[in-house]
């Protein structure tokens, strides 16, 4: 009797790729992360910015990073996948730990071999230490419940791997060490904040399900996801110049988190639209890439 073939590792991994970090969402993001964040930084400065290749080397490196802690997350993840996620392909068993921590240690040393080859000794540094603050987590998950349990904790502990792809692709751009560069990283601090907190908003009780809205209730929850659009949107006109057709560009993205609050107020929805939330990460990068391209 045949025996059925075993899909190979790689085959299995991009299986895993396509499910869990789909490229047409990932790749949007990464792109256009590193364009607003390197077009800013440059407007900053007070220097012209043309994207070229080492834009595109952040660019693929974010998206590398990316993939890494998401393979990271499905690990740190798996036994509250059991319960609230059951059809993840590690719950399933359609790729195992060792085939993910395979992947990272082969996506971590693509990344610091491209970054070596092209990128100061400084941004490579920021860029090991995040992969390595990454693998560090997934024990420290394992290890503490405070940290695994506790929503806040862990969003405290947690947010750094996205801090630290910030510092990467300023520093990488040849970003200035002046104070500037504080407020300026707050601004993508807040973006990524307002959908952290848009998602995990909802008028639904779902008693293990980690949602702010559980501990904060849900108008407290959805006021926080609006306030960091707002603080974005704030931060970024107060501190980067630009033609005023541009700056209202900036300003108008804040319509989205508008109407997100408007349905979630009016419980039009269950949840805060997500693809509102999602839209102002689009629109709020493509804006200040727009204002750093034109100024």
């Amino acid at each position: 009797m045949n025996q059925p073939r075993r899909v190979n590792h790689p085959t299995r991994l991009a299986r895993f790729t396509l499910v869990m970090f789909k490229p047409q969402v990932y790749v949007t993001y990464a792109v256009l992360w590193v364009l607003a964040l390197e077009g800013s930084a440059a407007l900053l400065a007070g220097r012209p910015w043309h994207p070229g290749a080492g834009t595109a080397v952040r660019a693929v490196s974010v998206l590398l990073a990316l993939l890494f802690l998401r393979m990271a997350d499905e690990q740190k993840d798996l036994e509250y996948d059991r319960v609230h996620h059951p059809d993840r392909p590690l719950v399933r068993g359609d790729i195992t730990t060792a085939e993910l921590r395979a992947g990272m240690a082969g996506t971590a040393l693509v990344l610091l071999v491209l970054n070596l080859a092209s990128g100061p000794p400084a941004a490579v540094l920021v860029l090991a230490l995040d992969l390595a603050y990454a693998v560090l987590l997934m024990g420290l998950e394992r290890r503490s419940a405070a940290v695994r349990d506790g929503l806040f904790v862990n969003l405290a502990v947690t947010y750094p791997v996205q801090l630290l792809l910030s510092v990467y692709v300023y520093v990488s751009a040849g970003g200035g060490a002046g104070w500037r560069a504080v407020p300026l990283l707050a601004v993508f601090v807040c973006v990524f904040l307002h959908f952290e907190f848009a998602r995990k908003t909802s008028w639904r009780d779902d008693p293990g399900a980690r949602m702010y809205s559980g501990p904060l209730g849900p108008l407290p929850s959805a006021r926080l996801a609006a306030g960091f659009a707002v603080a974005a949107v704030a931060l970024a006109l107060l501190l980067l110049p630009g033609r005023p057709v541009v700056l209202a560009l900036v300003a108008a993205t804040l319509l989205l988190p508008a109407a997100g609050w408007w349905r979630f107020r009016r419980r039009r929805v269950t949840g805060w639209p997500v693809p509102l939330a999602m839209g102002f990460v689009v629109a709020g990068y493509l804006a200040l890439a727009v204002q750093a391209g034109v100024s």
